[in-house]
């Protein structure tokens, strides 16, 4: 096997321990890594960076996942802050979001997971329910719980049936954003997967895939990743 399609993750960027040190990390768990080789893919971080340099990031990826995290700041789609949000990550915001339009705009496949499914509907004009009961079981722990498709959708062309997927959020999908369209929900009416009409690769899912052994999400991303396979565009960053 010759090249697999360079999938590029978005990180956290934390205070982490680790041996002697105690410092200032771009975090990413393993599970998001692994993931994508097991679907077929070479993963790439991508910690919190200048927005401007997004678009020639996106250039060198053949697939992209915003990775699950903090809530997304309440400013980005016009609410006030609701006292149960969570802090503020406004340098992952404006770099993912950054993201996010550049892959939208080259047509490169992506993926959006729990923080990055709702990133994704923000970035398009969506909004979201700043907290629901029920889709965190346990601070700290993931739950389970049962998702089903839509038919005729992207992810129904994934996953055909209802199956329990791993969760953990405390904030959902409320108007969708311009040209989304659901794909999945929750028992309790929960919107669940998210997807763009045409004839592009978006998905969004609200659940959490590299906590499970399910390929099926992340197999769809590095599928539509290898057909765009091929040169890569000079690194005009060098002298």
């Amino acid at each position: 096997m010759t090249n697999r399609p360079l999938i590029g993750v978005s990180t956290y960027l934390e205070t982490a321990r680790w041996g002697v040190w105690e410092l200032e990390a771009a975090l990413l768990p393993a599970g998001y890594p692994r993931l994508v080789q097991a679907a077929g893919g070479s993963a790439v971080m991508l910690p919190p960076d200048d927005p401007a340099y997004a678009a020639g990031v996106v250039a060198r990826l053949d697939g992209l996942v915003i990775a699950g995290g903090p809530d997304v700041d309440p400013s980005r789609y016009g609410a006030e802050r609701d006292p149960r949000c969570g802090p503020e990550a406004r340098a992952r915001d404006s770099w993912e979001l950054a993201l996010i339009e550049a892959a939208l705009t080259s047509g490169t496949p992506l993926l959006g997971i729990c923080r990055g499914m709702q990133l994704l509907n923000v970035a398009l004009g969506g909004t979201l329910v700043q907290h629901i009961d029920g889709h965190t079981e346990t601070v700290g722990v993931f739950g389970r719980h049962a998702v089903k498709p839509v038919p005729g959708s992207l992810y129904a062309g994934l996953v055909d049936e209802e199956v329990s997927v791993p969760t953990y959020h405390h904030q959902a999908v409320d108007r969708l954003g311009a040209g989304l369209v659901g794909s999945a929900y929750a028992a309790d009416g929960t919107v669940e997967a998210i997807e763009l009409a045409g004839p592009g690769w978006v998905l969004g899912v609200q659940w959490h895939p590299e906590m499970g052994a399910d390929l099926c999400v992340m197999r769809g991303l590095t599928t539509a990743a290898t057909r765009r396979l091929g040169p890569r565009p000079p690194d005009r960053t060098r002298a």
